[in-house]
């Protein structure tokens, strides 16, 4: 009988009907519901389970349109048709989630994180506001290439920060890397049949290749970055590279490999893809202008982001494109969605063209270089000869190199229990990972005194 398989609680999250729908569906399916079976009429339901007749309504007419019931004019309501396939499948009740304990974090050097003190908060929400109000604007869906007004501020600040070439029409705007690099995946998958990285690799922009059908080949790398005879011989198509900081010693690509690099492009055809991370944000020298305003070939993707400029959570990156992807880009790009919000893209557009994002980022050089300088010398009083630091300038991290052996792993979990989070390198190296942009300046000393206490003992 169909009262036997009603299993309401009226003190679930679950609505009324939704729980009678539920119900009287796992009967059908169950089979304790036959084909032809007759239900009770709405009235006659309501009041035996005590609910209302809009509820029971409600419950019938969703197993009428899934195809549960059928409703016979002036005889009622009837089981339409067993679901073959055996028994519905049960969703087990979720026990209660058991946490293991962890420690409490007091102090934070990772590195997805920025200080908020380096923000000024209001004039980004003043110009989030101010787009908010232009409702004729936002009522659309926005350029899938990128808000115009984005690209052209973008084309004069990219050039005169970075000195990269980059019309207008050659932007390409996305939320972050990895969508701009599946775009591009697609413009060059034909004649790319392998995409080469220098170790360690950069496995969020790998899995995107892989995602894409791209096969990816990890390349030694010296002090100057991948060793170049490595790269001839690899046969890859398409090689990333983050010039700015991507090199064993954190100095960045010189000069003489960046000509070299861009003589690889041009002998064998290939792209260089140059992500430009924290390209401008140097602080103990002078920027060295990106790979993509020295190439005369056309064979350089350009991209840049502002995770680190403005706040991790605006997700606006940008790619510039040479000539020779341009036209199979636009060929394609009606059938493209825009994924960064056009709202964002518009506060960003004024952010820049009113010259706050280059005075955000003189703010930014003066507060990292304090910050890195505070950590290396807490860093030296605290370790002095046992421990080597390595400034990894635009990507706003110290490299910690112990003389112990603790492996990275075992050293991050003794942080941890003492309050401080830290990462192990990716290279492989052994050594810490200390991120700075996101702890405020004052708890720089006792971080590292806490780094002290935990690893006492172990060098």
């Amino acid at each position: 009988m169909v009262y036997d398989s009603i299993q309401l609680d009226p003190k679930s999250h679950v609505p009324l009907y939704q729980q009678l729908y539920l119900s009287i569906k796992n009967a059908v399916e169950n089979g304790h519901l036959q084909k032809g079976d007759k239900l009770p009429s709405i009235r006659k339901l309501s009041a035996d389970l005590n609910l209302s007749c809009t509820t029971v309504d409600a419950a019938y007419q969703q197993l009428c349109v899934e195809g549960y019931l059928t409703a016979r004019p002036k005889r009622g309501y009837f089981v339409l048709a067993r679901v073959h396939g055996g028994a519905a499948e049960k969703i087990p009740a979720r026990p209660a989630a058991v946490m293991p304990d962890s420690p409490t974090i007091r102090y934070n050097f990772g590195s997805d994180s920025v200080d908020s003190a380096g923000i000024d908060i209001k004039i980004w929400r003043r110009h989030i506001r101010d787009v908010l109000n232009r409702q004729e604007v936002i009522a659309s869906y926005g350029d899938p290439q990128g808000e115009p007004e984005l690209r052209e501020a973008l084309s004069a600040y990219t050039y005169g920060a970075r000195g990269v070439i980059a019309p207008p029409e050659r932007i390409v705007i996305g939320a972050g890397t990895q969508p701009l690099l599946s775009a591009l995946c697609g413009l060059i998958r034909p004649e790319c049949g392998l995409a080469a990285f220098a170790e360690p690799g950069f496995p969020q922009a790998e899995q995107v290749f892989s995602d894409c059908g791209i096969p990816v080949s990890h390349l030694p790398a010296d002090e100057s970055g991948v060793r170049m005879e490595a790269l001839y011989a690899s046969g890859a198509h398409a090689f990333f590279v983050s010039p700015a900081g991507q090199t064993p010693t954190g100095s960045g690509t010189p000069m003489t490999r960046r000509v070299e690099l861009l003589d690889w492009a041009g002998e064998t055809g290939g792209i260089l893809i140059e992500d430009d991370y924290n390209g401008e944000l140097r602080y103990t020298a002078r920027p060295i202008p990106a790979i993509q305003g020295m190439d005369g070939g056309g064979n350089v993707v350009y991209l840049g982001s502002f995770s680190k400029l403005l706040l991790p959570s605006v997700r606006i990156g940008y790619m510039v494109l040479p000539a020779r992807l341009l036209e199979q880009y636009r060929s394609r790009m009606s059938r493209y969605n825009q994924t960064a919000s056009k709202i964002e893209q518009l506060a960003l557009s004024r952010y820049i063209r009113e010259g706050q994002l280059e005075r955000q980022l003189r703010r930014l050089r003066k507060l990292y270089a304090q910050k890195s300088g505070l950590l290396l010398r807490a860093l030296k009083r605290a370790f002095g000869g046992a421990a080597k630091a390595a400034l990894q300038e635009t990507m706003l991290t110290v490299t910690l190199s112990l003389r112990t052996g603790e492996t990275a792993e075992s050293l991050c979990r003794l942080a941890a229990e003492n309050g401080v989070r830290v990462q192990p390198a990716k290279n492989g190296s052994g050594s810490i990972l200390l991120g700075f942009a996101g702890i405020p300046v004052q708890e720089i000393e006792p971080a590292v005194q806490c780094l002290k206490a935990a690893w006492q003992g172990n060098f």
